[in-house]
């Protein structure tokens, strides 16, 4: 894989919540921002997009009986908070970070405009994408694909807690077959719930390939910028 220029990092909300995937755990936080740090000093311009799943889950409420707009509005205030800490982090690790949301929040962060996004991408900010789409009912992965087409990345990172897609879920089944290199149809084909499916298409429309891999794993995100095999590559 050639090296890319801009990437955007989807990171899960439960990834920061540690072990329990629950709350922030500042350990985790600051590790996750060490890597990106590397990154970024590799010249390459870093988007990022944060889940808000360890603070709330609208879909997860509305199982409770909340009205499931009303959840998913809570859940997209979470990734603001998400947001902020990582920003945070980045700057502790001398990293210029800018957090932009689909809710702006006068005293507490801006609005988006892809615009802008993509100019500060482009001088070594690294953007945090906030709010989800602004919408309910998408998700932070089609949120994450959508930023990523605005600002013009050339790949999407979803960072997970494998190393990689597989035909099952590997803590419930030790036999899942794990895929190396995967199209974006067989992943419609096969429902692998990489994405979900408003995510795939997004990306297979632009022709933006997606990379799954475990961010934990080795410093696997700058050995993947650099041109190694890492993870799963979705794309054609």
């Amino acid at each position: 894989m050639s090296r890319p220029e801009c990437v955007l990092v989807k990171l899960s909300g439960e990834a920061l919540g540690g072990a329990d995937g629950l709350g922030i755990d500042p350990d985790v936080v600051m590790a996750t921002a060490a890597s990106i740090a590397d990154v970024v000093r590799l010249d390459v311009s870093v988007g990022l997009v944060v889940g808000g799943g360890n603070i709330v889950r609208g879909s997860e409420l509305a199982d409770l009986g909340l009205d499931r707009i009303t959840g998913d509005h809570m859940g997209m205030l979470a990734t603001v908070i998400n947001a902020l800490a990582f920003r945070d982090a980045l700057e502790t690790h001398g990293i210029r970070a800018e957090v932009r949301s689909a809710h702006p929040i006068p005293t507490i962060t801006t609005g988006f405009s892809a615009r802008e996004a993509a100019r500060l991408t482009r001088e070594g900010v690294v953007v945090l994408f906030a709010g989800g789409t602004g919408n309910p009912l998408f998700t932070t992965d089609t949120a994450a694909c959508l930023r990523a087409i605005e600002i013009g990345a050339d790949l999407v990172v979803k960072a997970t807690k494998v190393d990689g897609v597989y035909s099952a879920d590997p803590f419930e089944n030790p036999a899942a077959e794990r895929f190396d290199a995967l199209t974006f149809d067989e992943v419609l084909a096969r429902e692998l719930g990489v994405m979900d499916l408003t995510a795939i298409q997004l990306c297979r429309d632009h022709d933006l390939p997606v990379v799954v891999c475990d961010m934990a794993e080795g410093a696997a995100l700058t050995r993947l910028v650099a041109g190694d095999k890492v993870g799963t590559r979705i794309g054609g």
